[in-house]
């Protein structure tokens, strides 16, 4: 085996140019890890973020100048090839799917991870590709309509960003809870999202799909583009607002609407969750895989010396679904 393996590093906040090629030894692991040889890490939008220092109050967490942990991806799957003296969970051989959390590093030949982690055994059903877009979309996306927004059956649902990596997934699942789902993104990425279940895709160009009085049960706003106040007079008599990108507005809105009002605005930071969360809810989503009732939406492929290209590629906002390099 190796004694060295490839990552690349975020040498301070700013564009995808920042990031560099590393070369670091292959780290051995203790007695609750795993040595994990990486086969695909996903590239997504939070990827990004991270390496921008957006918003720049995350900076506090990560670090003033550039992230602490320095290394660049958090979803990765790949293939155990060590194991510590104490793992029980995990064999040599296993194919596995996890996230790095904030120890970040995904984006690399190697990673070591805690036996206890978020980290679960890949079906054979599925490729390496896809299982290494499912803590990031599928587990997000799956997060805030089963367990914040709890959707239930014949409620109407509005997805903006429908054709991205949460957006897509997003589809699929509301679309499996028994909802009427309503889709917004550009016109060229309609017939997309009618294939994956939308009642009604919506071209944000043309139409504003927060019109008053749409009485939708639930918004998602997957990226971010739009408000709380915007979505109200859209939103049913107990709406509910959802979107996974926190500032300052939107935790004005939550700390508001948690006192005052039916109409609602929640975020959640799913990626946080503990380990077993994250087991229980990657489970059930591997179960609608299985089902054939979801289907992660793949786009592009790079190598991993890519990792610039595909970093510019996401930023284009262009992205049908999940981007990974290999």
């Amino acid at each position: 085996m190796e004694t060295t393996f490839n990552a690349w590093e975020v040498t301070r906040y700013g564009a995808p140019e920042v990031l560099a090629p590393v070369s670091r030894p292959v780290p051995t692991p203790t007695a609750d890890q795993v040595l994990i040889r990486i086969r695909a890490s996903a590239v997504s939008r939070a990827d990004g973020l991270m390496r921008a220092g957006e918003p720049k109050f995350a900076r506090l967490f990560l670090g003033l100048k550039r992230p602490r942990a320095g290394l660049s991806g958090t979803c990765f799957a790949g293939d155990i090839v060590a194991v510590g003296s104490k793992v029980t969970r995990f064999d040599m051989g296993d194919a596995v799917f996890g996230e790095a959390g904030l120890q970040f590093g995904a984006n690399a030949t190697y990673i070591s991870a805690d036996q206890h982690g978020s980290l679960l055994k890949k079906p054979e059903s599925v490729t390496y590709e896809e299982a290494a877009t499912l803590f990031d979309g599928a587990m997000t996306s799956w997060h805030f309509l089963t367990r914040i927004a709890q959707v239930k059956l014949g409620e109407s649902v509005l997805v903006l960003g429908g054709s991205g990596s949460l957006g897509s997934a997003a589809v699929q699942f509301a679309k499996a809870l028994g909802a009427h789902v309503t889709a917004s993104a550009s016109a060229r990425n309609a017939d997309l999202l009618r294939s994956l279940g939308a009642d009604h895709v919506n071209d944000y160009k043309t139409e504003d799909p927060l019109k008053p009085g749409a009485a939708f049960d639930v918004v998602f706003d997957t990226i971010g583009i739009s408000s709380f106040g915007a979505a109200k007079p859209a939103l049913a008599k107990d709406g509910r607002y959802i979107c996974p990108v926190l500032g300052l507005r939107l935790l004005r809105d939550m700390l508001v609407t948690g006192v005052f009002g039916t109409k609602k605005a929640t975020f959640a930071a799913a990626g946080m969750s503990k380990p077993e969360v994250h087991h229980e809810e990657l489970s059930e989503v591997l179960e609608l895989m299985g089902k054939g009732q979801f289907s992660p939406v793949m786009d592009r492929t790079y190598p991993l010396a890519d990792l610039v290209e595909a970093h510019r590629y996401v930023e284009t906002s262009r992205k049908r679904g999940n981007v990974v390099v290999v």
